[in-house]
């Protein structure tokens, strides 16, 4: 099949919806916290079993590049669904390159990692991994003794490491869940305590899922420090459902009058709830429900249904607790009464694509007055008006923007196309196929679901 070919198989038409969204859903597992579990488990000195997992692309590669360190890593089906059982040992070093497609979470928290663990290995990834950067995790782990060779801080990337490694006390340069956790993976193979410190509060997945493996550290204003040569236990996990993919559920719900969705056991982590807090002010009709802690993490399940939303300023100091979810907030603006500035977005720029660029590319293609700055995107939203559609979508190989603008399709006056679907299963492979469910006007067949 030419390019040409395979580019148009994995296009697709997303007509408006004629009826509401009804029902419940369970979002895929969180894909921060299965990249994060499938580590740990794999550094742990007992077997770990994990149920909930994302079985998408990006966690795929990380599993696949664990089997290759040496680690015995199965999946088995049980009634209540998979369950992956990971047996901890001793990491090798592989002759094959570790190779990540898109996944900059499990490129970066494997260096750090591996980097912990004594192995040495190459580290590389598709095309568009190879365009994001590499430096900012591949300074701190250089200072603590890692020998690392890249390209301007680029993939392929080569890391060899003789623990124990050098303890350092590293300021981040700006808030990153990713390169505190390559620098806390990293800090298990060191001699003495590693601290971390943020300027602005990030994910804290990684801390408490150590935690839930038996490692002690502290925490405490805006510090995390680990000690080194900890061993940690075997644990059992569930991963509770990932809520920037019921993001693009919400999202739709609220756009399609008459909706009324629940989306069962959603991670609700404080540092990832910024969303939520910006429906809020956009004036959504989203409740929080049931509220529980699972394998350390608060999980709580989310109703949304049809909303009428208003334009609102969204602060750079929350973006850090959604940066994810910006891409399907814009086209949500779309729609709303109002202009809306979201501010803080440079990190939006060296995502799957320029994200930023994107979002404003595919507004205007769909009618949507916009206008866009280093790190800012201001949207007039349509509000009564509707938004336009009418428009093929150019993904730049982004899951995020392909699902953002399907959502928009089903709610705007005239059909919208994507490009390309077929990235979408790096984190959401169900995402078809769990509209389909709620009522969208989907094919019963879909390559996608």
């Amino acid at each position: 099949m030419t390019k040409a070919a395979m580019t148009a198989a994995s296009a697709r038409r997303i007509a408006p919806s004629v009826s509401p969204l009804r029902g419940e859903v369970t979002a895929p597992g969180d894909k921060s916290i299965s990249h994060r579990a499938l580590i740990l488990a794999a550094r742990a000195h007992a077997r770990s079993e994990i149920t909930g997992l994302l079985e998408a692309d990006d966690v795929l590669r990380t599993a696949a590049a664990l089997r290759a360190l040496g680690v015995r890593i199965e999946r088995d089906r049980t009634a209540a669904g998979a369950v992956w059982r990971v047996e901890g040992a001793p990491w090798r070093s592989p002759d094959a390159t570790l190779y990540f497609g898109n996944s900059g979470t499990g490129a970066r928290l494997m260096m750090g990692a591996a980097a912990g663990a004594g192995s040495a290995a190459r580290f590389d990834g598709d095309q568009s991994l190879r365009r994001r950067p590499m430096g900012r995790v591949i300074e701190p782990l250089a200072l603590m003794g890692v020998r690392v060779r890249s390209r301007d801080g680029l993939l392929p990337v080569d890391i060899d490491s003789s623990p124990p490694l050098r303890a350092i006390d590293y300021a981040l340069p700006k808030p990153s869940a990713q390169i505190k956790s390559a620098i806390l993976l990293a800090a298990l193979g060191a001699e003495g305590a590693t601290a971390v410190r943020e300027t602005a509060p990030s994910r804290d997945h990684t801390e408490r899922m150590l935690g839930a493996f038996g490692a002690t550290l502290d925490r405490a204003d805006g510090v995390v420090r680990l000690a080194g040569g900890q061993r940690l236990h075997g644990a059992r996990l569930s991963v509770p459902g990932d809520i920037s993919s019921a993001a693009f559920l919400i999202a739709a719900a609220l756009i399609i009058p008459g909706s009324d969705i629940l989306i069962r056991h959603v991670g609700v982590n404080p540092q990832r709830t910024g969303l939520l807090q910006t429906l809020a002010e956009m004036g959504a009709d989203v409740a929080v429900a049931n509220p529980r802690e699972v394998s350390g993490e608060p999980v709580a399940d989310i109703r949304a249904r049809g909303s009428g939303l208003r334009g609102v300023l969204v602060p750079a100091a929350r973006a850090p607790s959604m940066i994810d979810e910006y891409p399907i907030l814009a086209v949500l603006a779309a729609f709303a009464d109002g202009a809306t500035r979201l501010e803080g977005l440079s990190e939006l720029r060296v995502k799957e694509s320029d994200r930023l660029a994107a979002i404003a590319a595919g507004l205007a293609a769909a009618g949507v007055a916009c206008a866009a700055g280093p790190d800012w995107i201001e949207i007039e939203g349509c509000g009564g008006r509707g938004v336009p559609g009418a428009a093929r979508i150019a993904t730049r190989l982004d899951h995020r923007i392909a699902m953002s603008f399907a959502v928009m399709g089903l709610a705007s006056r005239s059909p919208v196309e994507i490009d390309d679907d077929s990235m979408i299963a790096t984190s959401f492979p169900g995402f078809f196929a769990a509209l389909r469910s709620l009522g969208a006007p989907f094919p019963d067949k879909d390559r996608s679901s």
